[in-house]
């Protein structure tokens, strides 16, 4: 599969009657600095009809109009302090075509060949790129990428479907809340639960030294084994009777959910295929979003990052010593803690800390390579991704770009449709032999 990139052009907003002053700022909140400060990429594949390139950028500048932010640009204000401003300086549109059939070129498989259908991530300015790819049998890839201090997955699906609407020429929706000062602290604070070195830790490291490049492996355990992007596809049948066997010691009380149940098979498969020590402490980085839990309830339609993340842990004889079960319940207390007291002990402590905000080091680092012996898991199960509609229909595929972090997972709805997930797993070549025996053994 050969890209040929033809053309780049920045897009801007278009709208109706006088457009707004660009001198406009937007101030961060507590959610968008504590989260990981880099661009994130995504892959949309659709087959034909397809719309011209020329219909989806007149979407896309319109949907801009609304969505202004990713048209701004990131910067600090004159007290230091991280903002957005609503510059609209544009994002980047890039056209390519590709010298075969989509047929030819799937399946899609996670390898750095997905690179090629997306901007780069590195040195980019803008806060949003686009890449439309065209094959000869006339589908299309879109490659998006944006940077994750503007908005979460759920902002950011909210986005989506709005420009596909918009593209459409159907009524734009959802509308997004953009008010990112809603977030008050308490008067007075109540610190109910750590959070520095949960959320933030106050190591200062130089800018050079935080920021590694995206895509180097850091091999800092002196393994030079390579790591491999590994795709785990868990059947309906296999995810129910995988819940049933996590829940069988809970007796009549409510079962795990499916994300729990597997999370927890995940996370006891990788520990046993990495090969640690007993008596190492793993744990499991799981991002919670806070519009459902925070009371008053945010709307859905709040354009940000509004993620906490739950931290299961255990030490490596324990995991894999207890049955399914311990680790099920051992996933479900730490997430269910992740409450609207968290959410708002969460927003006191970063709120206290706004003087010196710029000493504290998120701990959503996307600099390590090499997550062992813990692990992230990104779920992407209930974004409405599959509900963008340019005019020709849902994407025919969805998934993350090439991400080679050992360790980080992601967890996404199976294009077939049945309810089956694919589990996107980075390991070491030597780890994932191991994996791939264990990871669809219910014993």
């Amino acid at each position: 599969m050969k890209v040929c990139r033809q053309s780049t052009k920045i897009v801007k907003p278009c709208y109706e009657g006088n457009p707004p002053p660009t001198s406009l700022r937007i101030s961060l909140s507590v959610f968008d600095i504590v989260t990981f400060d880099t661009h994130i990429a995504v892959i949309y594949v659709f087959k034909p009809p397809t719309p011209s390139n020329a219909t989806v950028e007149q979407g896309l500048r319109t949907v801009l109009a609304e969505y202004r932010e990713w048209a701004g640009r990131l910067g600090r204000d004159e007290e230091g302090h991280r903002v957005i401003f609503l510059s609209d300086e544009g994002v980047r549109l890039v056209e390519a075509t590709v010298d075969c059939t989509l047929a030819e070129a799937m399946p899609f498989k996670p390898s750095s060949s997905l690179l090629n259908l997306h901007p780069n991530l590195k040195g980019v300015e803008e806060l949003m790129q686009v890449q439309l790819t065209r094959f000869t049998c006339g589908s299309m890839v879109l490659g998006f990428t944006s940077h994750h201090m503007v908005a979460d997955g759920h902002s950011t699906s909210n986005f989506l479907i709005a420009w596909g609407r918009a593209t459409r020429g159907l009524e734009m929706e959802p509308l997004p809340l953009h008010d990112r000062a809603i977030f008050a602290p308490r008067d007075p604070p109540r610190f109910e639960f750590e959070h520095s070195g949960v959320e933030f830790t106050t190591n200062r490291l130089e800018e050079d030294e935080l920021r590694l490049p995206l895509f180097e492996p850091l091999l800092a355990s002196g393994n030079d084994d390579n790591i491999i992007v590994h795709k785990a596809h868990f059947t309906l049948e296999f995810l129910s009777k995988l819940k049933v066997k996590a829940s069988s010691a809970r007796g009549t009380d409510k079962p795990y959910t499916t994300f729990e149940s597997l999370v927890a098979h995940l996370w006891r498969t990788i520990t046993k295929a990495r090969g640690l020590n007993g008596f190492e402490t793993t744990h499991v980085r799981i991002s919670e979003n806070g519009r459902s839990r925070l009371r008053p309830r945010v709307p859905n339609e709040y354009f940000g990052n509004l993620v906490l993340w739950a931290f299961p842990q255990a030490r490596v004889k324990e995991l894999l010593q207890e049955p399914l079960q311990h680790a099920a319940k051992l996933i479900h207390d730490s997430i269910t803690n992740v409450d609207d007291s968290y959410f708002k002990s969460f927003i006191d402590f970063a709120s206290s800390k706004e003087e010196d905000i710029r000493d504290l080091v998120p701990t959503a680092n996307m600099s390590e390579s090499v997550l062992s012996p813990n692990m992230e898991v990104d779920s992407w199960l209930r974004f409405p991704f599959y509900d963008l509609d340019f005019g020709g229909g849902s994407p025919f595929v969805f998934m993350p770009s090439y991400f080679p972090v050992e360790g980080m997972l992601f967890l996404l709805p199976s294009f077939i449709g049945d309810g089956s997930i694919d589990a996107i797993v980075p390991l070491f070549e030597h780890s994932l032999v191991s994996f791939k025996k264990a990871c669809y053994c219910l014993d």
